[in-house]
């Protein structure tokens, strides 16, 4: 049996989802505490996406597999979600569990992933500090908007990403909007799936065009490249949250994680 967990949690504690020897990771918490509460030799969990240090989720899903001796009304009588919330540290909370439909595989099901990256260009709720990137020049959001959209749609964004060896940074980027919400600006990013370190990136170049320090033909010619671009800034971790992952109906949960383990192709 396959068992969905809906997570949230503050980052600024954690080095990242992944587990890592050494390290406090959101993984390593949560892999723990499960196989105590399960009893088992080990829990291994399978996430839609694996956030960086210090980022942020207020909406991150993930998946494991019951051992073959669980069964549904063992299951039930657990009340994980109860007894981890006794457990887990302030930092991580498992909002939902549930048995997964057929198909269902955290990563690879996923239809969108949808970050927002918190900013302030002037002085904002010291409260707030802790998710908000100060930046020191004024940012034009109704410029913001209108560049963004050259990045919209089917590119690879290597130039926008960390190198990774057989990974590729083919994606479709489905919304890039900005707001202000009082002292904050809000800039949604939304995309089929993200590479390394692609959010912050794509944050930094933007912000570039909308403090008047770059222009649209730069920002779209960045598409065109084939390698990172160093001259596109990597906005701070604590801006940065996973907000929503979205899946598809459960009769398309299978053939959607088929496709997505596909090799990405521009065409």
């Amino acid at each position: 049996m396959r068992v969905r967990l809906d997570i949230s949690y503050a980052g600024a504690a954690f080095h990242g989802w992944a587990t890592q020897r050494g390290l406090r990771t959101v993984q390593g918490e949560l892999e723990t505490w499960l196989a105590r509460l399960l009893r088992c030799d080990a829990v291994a969990l399978t996430v839609a996406g694996r956030t960086d240090a210090g980022v942020h989720a207020r909406g991150q899903v993930a998946h494991f597999d019951l051992p073959e001796e669980f069964s549904v009304s063992d299951f039930e009588e657990l009340e994980l979600v109860r007894r981890l919330d006794r457990v887990l540290p302030s930092d991580v909370v498992v909002r939902k569990i549930s048995l997964a439909p057929p198909g269902f595989d955290a990563r690879f099901s996923a239809i969108w992933r949808r970050y927002v990256y918190r900013l302030a260009d002037g002085t904002f709720d010291p409260l707030a500090a802790g998710y908000v990137a100060k930046v020191i020049s004024p940012v034009d959001v109704t410029l913001l908007n209108q560049v963004s959209g050259v990045l919209l749609g089917l590119h690879d964004f290597v130039a926008f990403c960390k190198y990774r060896s057989g990974a590729t940074a083919i994606r479709t980027l489905q919304r890039v909007s900005a707001e202000r919400v009082g002292e904050i600006i809000e800039l949604t990013v939304q995309a089929d799936a993200f590479a390394h370190s692609m959010v912050r990136s794509l944050t930094g170049a933007l912000l570039q065009v909308a403090a008047g320090r770059r222009d649209e033909s730069w920002l779209k010619a960045l598409l065109d490249r084939s390698d990172r671009c160093g001259e596109i800034p990597v906005m701070p971790a604590k801006g940065l949250t996973l907000e929503a992952v979205g899946y598809p109906p459960d009769c398309e949960l299978e053939q959607r994680a088929t496709q997505a383990r596909m090799l990405r192709e521009l065409n």
